[in-house]
């Protein structure tokens, strides 16, 4: 039994169980749904699937990130147990989440100075920050101590790579991460966006691929270019998916393929409703470790 906690953010897109079997606490985020509130909880009040088909009938969404009350309501009870705190924040270049928990972190420390609360930007999203928090929850059990567990963290969240396609882009020209003019182009001629996440923790897109057809062949490519090892590649590798289970069973059976030592088979999980509510459905996205995310 470790002396600390391990916790993260909800869109770290794990599911309830998956977070359970290797022992990681996690905070809510919040969204909305045609105005009305809801804990983005892993699909427990919304399933995703109904989250996704009221998206796609029109229902709005907007998101609100965790506050300063929150994680400290969320610390207390683990530094009252005496046990010290690691929690890796949703990645600071798409949320101000961090701000918060290092502010708890003050707050909490005049209250309790004899505990440690390590507050670590995980520069990731989504089931990539899942995969980092299932990787640190090993290194934890391996008998890292907190201290080692921040460091380790800190040192090797770039090596998690986070590609990503979309196939529809309504919702991205609706936040407007995409112009209109843009999105009717790019829907007339079957465009789909490859981004990636950058060393800021930024989505950034990529390549312009038409079709899906070639956007999946080339999302598996870029595996093939940046996973530790190449084909050879023997670790985990993750894939979160919008309402697209055929599209994101594609990208994992031509993986599986194309990478005969892996870590067990592809792990498939939903994009949870807080990142959906801002891509939409129709989005996959793949995780894995490789070279050090340096742009």
């Amino acid at each position: 039994m470790s002396d600390y906690i391990l916790s993260c953010c909800s869109p770290a897109d794990l599911t309830k169980e998956h977070f359970e079997s290797i022992d990681v606490k996690y905070i809510c985020f919040h969204y909305f749904l045609d105005g009305v509130e809801y804990p983005d909880d892993l699909g427990q009040t919304i399933s995703h699937e109904d989250f996704y088909a009221r998206m796609s009938a029109g229902a709005d969404t907007r998101t609100s990130q965790v506050n300063v009350s929150e994680y400290v309501d969320f610390f207390t009870p683990f530094l009252e147990q005496g046990k010290d705190v690691v929690n890796v924040c949703l990645s600071s270049g798409i949320s101000g989440t961090i701000n918060s928990a290092r502010n708890a972190a003050l707050i909490l420390k005049e209250r309790y100075p004899e505990r440690e609360v390590y507050v670590i930007d995980s520069l990731g999203a989504s089931s990539g920050y899942g995969l980092l928090m299932d990787t640190a929850a090993a290194k934890r059990d391996e008998g890292l101590s907190a201290a080692e567990l921040a460091e380790w963290l800190t040192a090797n969240r770039l090596k998690l790579h986070h590609w990503f396609f979309s196939s529809d882009l309504t919702f991205f020209v609706k936040g407007g991460r995409i112009s209109k003019t843009a999105g009717v182009f790019g829907g007339l001629l079957e465009i789909c966006p490859l981004m990636n996440m950058d060393n800021l923790g930024r989505l950034i897109p990529r390549h312009k691929i038409r079709t899906k057809k070639k956007v999946i062949r080339e999302i598996v490519k870029k595996m093939e270019e940046h996973a530790e090892g190449g084909l050879d590649y023997s670790g985990k590798c993750f894939i979160s998916m919008s309402a697209c289970p055929d599209d994101a069973r594609a990208v994992a059976d031509l993986i599986e393929q194309r990478f005969p030592r892996l870590n067990g088979k592809v792990l498939i999980n939903s994009v949870g409703n807080l990142i959906g509510s801002h891509t939409g459905p129709g989005t996959v996205a793949l995780f894995f470790w490789g070279d050090e995310r340096v742009d």
